[in-house]
């Protein structure tokens, strides 16, 4: 952060989040899939182990029927069961349920921002579970009466990486347009794409994602804002070799995930380079926001980077909570970081993002947790004294 010019600073000025009303417990959902392999009990037991073992405990869905009995649940057959929900059907109820969730989030990151709707001058709207036009963004403008002029930027089917993505993106699009004021708003309702289960590579996609919204407000910090997130460099990156390793297509039944158990190792082997790069030398940050997009990629993560517990668990604790949320999960991170960071009293504190999507994609950005601009302001004239 610069802090001769605090005043050029872009940062994440309000945060919001939402959550379905349907709060499901991992062991249910566990037994819910092992009773409908009754007829595969090698499955059953690794669906139980697997779902024990990856760092997740409730999860929330827009879809009822997961708390209803095996024969109430369309997306988890019984049997020879036909009746599994088609693509459309999918996508039908993806845009009768993002919007209000996108709603609650984008409100609560306008108060927490302090700004009115007017005041936005671009939107990013990021998913890759669902999509339908006019879209979201189109949605938004209309519920919030932002401006017909309002610069829309959807961001699809870009996976897990997403979210940060389009944080960065925001970032670029202030540091070109100063004064801008961008909506980044963040879907996933990844629940509806459970597929039936015939391997054990689809338990692993079934064990831990989940359904939410994110919308963050970023631009230029004023004098009023507090508890906010500076904006440092960042970039993106291709790891090698890792092109088949995630893959996201659409198929008749929702959409098809492929997971390699690779995944936590190649991370491991590539990471350490990749953050070297970003930090230049500098010392190793405080604060550590890493995409919880499975157990094994936290540990991966903190194991090469010889990070303390204490540096993982807002990341293990979004994960337990929630569950993976595709490109909201890093977004649930940095809130629950700067939330409990506000309630300790922290003074400015530098940290490091990152979050991983098909490709495999690394996306990496170093930012600073500031408790107000006013103190900023204050650490400047005792340097300069």
């Amino acid at each position: 952060m610069n802090l001769n010019n605090p005043s050029s600073d872009i940062a994440i000025l309000g945060m919001g989040t939402a959550l379905p009303v349907h709060k499901v417990a991992q062991p249910y959902i566990a037994e819910l899939i092992a009773s409908s392999l009754l007829d595969r009990p090698d499955l059953a037991r690794f669906a139980k182990r697997i779902f024990k073992s990856c760092g997740v405990e409730t999860r929330y869905t827009v879809e009822p029927s997961y708390l209803g009995t095996l024969e109430e649940c369309r997306y988890i057959p019984l049997g020879e069961q036909t009746d599994i929900p088609t693509t459309r059907e999918r996508m039908d109820t993806y845009q009768r349920e993002a919007l209000p969730l996108a709603i609650r989030a984008t409100q609560e990151a306008m108060q927490d921002a302090q700004i009115s709707p007017e005041a936005i001058t671009h939107i990013i709207t990021v998913s890759c579970t669902g999509q339908y036009l006019p879209g979201l963004d189109v949605q938004l403008i209309q519920h919030f009466g932002l401006s017909a002029r309002v610069n829309r930027l959807p961001l699809i089917f870009q996976g897990c990486a997403a979210g940060l993505k389009a944080i960065q993106m925001a970032r670029d699009v202030v540091q070109g347009a100063p004064g801008s004021q961008v909506l980044v708003v963040c879907v996933e309702l990844c629940t509806l794409h459970f597929q039936p289960v015939q391997d054990r590579e689809a338990l692993f996609a079934a064990s831990f994602f989940g359904d939410a919204a994110s919308a963050s407000i970023v631009g230029t910090p004023e004098a009023q804002h507090r508890d906010y997130l500076s904006l440092g460099t960042g970039y993106s990156v291709l790891l090698p070799d890792s092109t088949e390793d995630m893959t996201w297509k659409v198929a008749d039944y929702g959409y098809d995930l492929h997971l390699s158990p690779r995944i936590p190792k190649l991370l491991g082997n590539h990471l350490q380079e990749e953050l070297s790069l970003l930090l230049q030398s500098e010392q190793l940050p405080e604060l550590w926001a890493i995409h919880p997009g499975g157990r094994g990629i936290v540990d991966s993560v903190q194991e090469v980077m010889n990070l303390k517990s204490e540096q993982t668990k807002y990341s293990r604790d979004v994960l337990r909570d929630y569950g993976n949320l595709s490109s909201n999960t890093i977004l649930f991170v940095l809130q629950a970081m700067r939330m409990d960071m506000k309630k300790q009293e922290q003074s400015s504190t530098e940290g490091v993002a990152m979050a991983f999507g098909p490709g495999l994609t690394a996306e990496l950005m170093k930012f600073t947790y500031v408790p107000a601009l006013t103190s900023v302001m204050e650490e400047q004239d005792h340097v300069l004294l």
